[in-house]
């Protein structure tokens, strides 16, 4: 039996600091020019050193929760989408639930779950997916699923094809089956992966790249991408998944009010939106200010296109993306 799933409230956060294509230009044999022309990228925020990205997930789930009327011990279940945690353990999430002043004593009943899970930039979509199911096991619940990314902190800086790409960020959504004021409603999802190319896209660092005491890391822990070969799965999936969800709840392209797909690199955002037959008008970037934020592009977005005017409660929003795995996904909300 499907539940409905509400999205309550909406936050995100970047860091204060910027890092433009002039800052770059100094760091590594690159021009404005050259990333503009292959990326549409022009500046990206980066944490500083005394930062988390568990503390952008926490900003970003206080303003959710605000929004949806709501204290941090209402919260029962905290999702967190990290490719970049700040540890291999303890969980992100659990952090972040420490960071709200989340304890086992605080929350209803008593309880409250939480859990990371990586599925890279299509985090998001795939969160989406596990807040549907666990309303409907638990349908009084209230998940906060935080999307938090700290990439500068797994990028190689003097690798001019990736250092280039990449930002921090978060955003976060707080879901229930139940809301007096919706955002909106996730009417649909739909997840895949082809584990067959999982070495398209790589972040180091866990333990197949094994260190000791006094020794130094390798490239090997930063992120590696095979970039022709990431734009043509990208393009395609996100593409087909979108259509096929679509299909499935009768609806066309010509009934989405605006269309937000990872906001990876510019042409791959541009070569969907023409794939779809979508016009500028109904495909949102803001890639130009943050660079590829994973996970978090998404909640990001969502808020940056409400701020903007692009965007309002109730309209048909289409949400797509990919990510290392390969994963992809794509999502409805009405």
């Amino acid at each position: 039996m499907n539940h409905p799933c509400y999205i309550c409230g909406l936050g995100s956060s970047v860091p204060s600091r910027v890092l433009t294509n002039a800052d770059l230009e100094k760091m590594v044999e690159t021009s404005d020019e050259w990333i503009t022309a292959r990326t549409g990228i022009k500046e990206r925020h980066i944490l500083d050193e005394n930062a988390n990205g568990s503390d952008l997930g926490a900003e970003a789930a206080r303003a959710a929760l605000a929004e949806a009327g709501l204290a941090p011990e209402d919260v029962t279940h905290i999702f967190a989408a990290t490719c970049t945690p700040d540890h291999l353990s303890p969980s992100t999430s659990c952090i972040i639930a420490g960071k709200l002043g989340i304890s086992a004593s605080s929350g209803q009943m008593g309880r409250v779950m939480c859990m990371d899970f990586n599925a890279a930039c299509t985090g998001f979509v795939y969160g989406l997916e596990l807040a549907r199911a666990t309303l409907c096991l638990h349908p009084e619940a209230v998940i906060l699923l935080v999307s938090a990314e700290a990439l500068s902190r797994r990028t190689n800086f003097g690798d001019r094809s990736t250092c280039v790409l990449f930002g921090d960020a978060a955003g976060a959504v707080v879901l229930r089956s139940s809301c007096e004021k919706p955002l909106w409603n996730v009417a649909d999802v739909s997840c895949a992966s082809d584990g067959a190319l999982r070495d398209l896209i790589q972040i180091g660092g866990g333990t197949a790249s094994p260190i000791e005491v006094g020794s130094t890391v390798g490239p090997e822990w930063f992120v590696t991408m095979q970039g022709m070969a990431v734009f043509k799965h990208a393009v395609r999936n996100m593409a087909e998944e979108s259509q096929k969800l679509l299909e499935r709840n009768g609806m066309g392209f010509e009934d989405v009010d605006l269309f937000i797909p990872h906001q990876a690199n510019l042409r791959i955002i541009k070569a969907v939106g023409e794939r779809l037959g979508l016009g500028e008008d109904k495909v949102f970037a803001n890639v130009q200010n943050y660079g590829n934020t994973s996970a978090a592009t998404l909640p990001v977005a969502l808020a940056d296109a409400r701020k903007a005017g692009r965007l309002a409660p109730g309209m048909k929003v289409l949400l797509t993306s990919f990510g290392s795995g390969m994963t992809w996904g794509s999502a409805l909300l009405v």
